[in-house]
């Protein structure tokens, strides 16, 4: 089974479907460019996507939600759907950051125990209605399976009404190529598919598409829909100046590569036919071979300048995005002050609240859903799940109480057991390893009567 990118025909897609997609013509470049931005490895003359900043956002920030979550609970069915989220808990947040939006589908296993879950993204979803709120009601998905000589396409569009019962209608198409949708065909075509209704309404109240829906908490800097818009969407600009710099860095080392300057029959071939001497380093000249003799041309490189622009742009990025200062760039231990480095790591910290607090109420719906169609799918042991079922608790390692982590240190301090030095190094995010380093912190931040500190 695969997935396609809906987005890239929405037009198309959304006619099978017999609806329209209410996603704007500039929010689905936009969702397009996120994507394209996150997975592209493109290295032109003029692009160079190397440095992935994309990714390294999204890793970064991912890896920093779940540093230290755990969730729990009493209730044995809640216990095995917490176990299947985890499965997919990392690729449902790194989804939700790079298209602003992802779903969570459960999925019903085939024995009846219990559910799996599939994470769709949202290149792969035609919006056709919303509530006031912003909450989808109205959604199509598609899978593509690869059967024998054709691809066979599921169309799946979720509807629920003002009363929360949830419409879910069927179609399959068959095609020889992967780029058409082709013809319809009976369900039962494929195995997998025969026991499904072309279409189907819960006997009893859902209360949504079935699905749910993780949203980033940005405002919508697009087009000022409800569309959720991915972590680095204001950054994009940003990004390819980025990848362009990278480019121009990376042709300005290319041309300033030294070369030695010989005679061009010098560069004949052998009976081989291979060269004498490699000409990525010796370049010929059609002269005399006394008048032009040897000579090391070596340019000299602006890498300081490329490099200096480039770290500009990053931070720029990180304070865009809300990222810690340093996360992304190098930055010099000078130019930080203390207002600097308080401000980014307390902005660094609420972004990371606010995505936990996204994951968390994503799960505890995900549980209560779970509940809801377990009875409906005879799951064993399934139950209406209430909302203290799941303990979640994302610990405090990574987001620590700075006044009182400074407290403590300060008390190390008038107990002999920690150097003044290391402290102010600490608050101001300055290195302090060394001699050194110690020394220049106590000439630029310490009253002179603690310039004798021991090193």
């Amino acid at each position: 089974m695969q997935h396609s990118n809906m987005l890239k025909n929405a037009t198309g897609y959304a006619g099978a479907f017999e609806a329209a997609d209410i996603t704007t013509p500039r929010m689905r470049a936009a969702i397009a460019t996120w994507f394209d931005l996150y997975y592209s490895d493109e290295k032109t003359k003029d692009v160079d996507t190397s440095q992935r900043i994309p990714y390294t956002i999204v890793r970064k920030l991912t890896k920093t939600v779940f540093s230290e979550y755990k969730a729990t609970s009493d209730d044995e069915f809640v216990k095995n759907i917490l176990q299947e989220i985890s499965e997919v808990s990392t690729q449902a947040m790194q989804m939700a950051l790079i298209g602003g939006e992802a779903l969570l589908k459960p999925i019903p296993t085939a024995d009846k125990k219990g559910f799996i879950f599939a994470v769709v993204p949202r290149n792969n979803v035609l919006v056709f209605a919303r509530d006031a709120r912003g909450e989808l009601t109205d959604i199509g998905t598609l899978e593509v399976t690869v059967s024998g000589n054709k691809y066979y396409t599921l169309l799946e569009r979720r509807t629920v009404d003002g009363n929360g019962y949830l419409t879910i209608r069927y179609k399959l198409f068959a095609a020889y190529s992967k780029d058409t949708l082709g013809q319809q065909v009976p369900l039962s075509t494929l195995p997998q598919y025969e026991q499904l209704q072309p279409e189907f309404t819960f006997t009893k109240p859902v209360g949504s598409i079935g699905m749910v829906c993780m949203k980033t908490f940005y405002t919508n800097c697009v087009d000022g829909s409800a569309d959720g818009v991915s972590v680095y969407a204001a950054a994009v600009g940003l990004i390819r100046n980025i990848n362009r710099n990278e480019a121009q860095l990376n042709g300005e080392f290319d041309r300033g590569e030294s070369r030695v300057i010989v005679s061009a029959d010098m560069l004949s071939r052998d009976a081989d036919g291979n060269k004498r001497l490699k000409d990525n380093i010796f370049v010929g000249l059609d002269e005399d071979p006394e008048t032009a003799g040897v000579t090391i041309f070596s340019p000299t490189l602006r890498e300081a300048s490329y490099l200096a622009r480039k770290q500009e742009y990053l931070r720029a990025v990180e304070s865009v995005i809300g990222l810690k200062r340093g996360l992304l760039s190098e930055v010099e231990a000078a130019e930080r002050t203390a207002t600097e480095i308080t401000s980014s790591a307390g902005e660094y910290n609420l972004t990371i609240l606010d995505l936990q607090g996204i994951y968390e109420k994503a799960v505890l719906d995900t549980v209560q859903l779970c509940g809801v169609l377990g009875q409906m799918y005879q799951i064993a042991g399934a139950h209406d799940v209430a909302e203290d079922a799941v303990v979640i608790d994302f610990g405090n390692g990574v987001l620590y109480d700075e006044a009182k982590t400074y407290a403590e240190l300060k008390e190390q301090v008038s107990m002999g057991l920690l150097q003044p030095e290391r402290l102010v190094g600490w608050y101001h995010n300055l290195p302090c390893d060394t001699p050194q380093e110690r020394a220049k912190i106590r000439m630029d931040y310490m009253p002179n009567d603690l310039e004798e500190g021991a090193d």
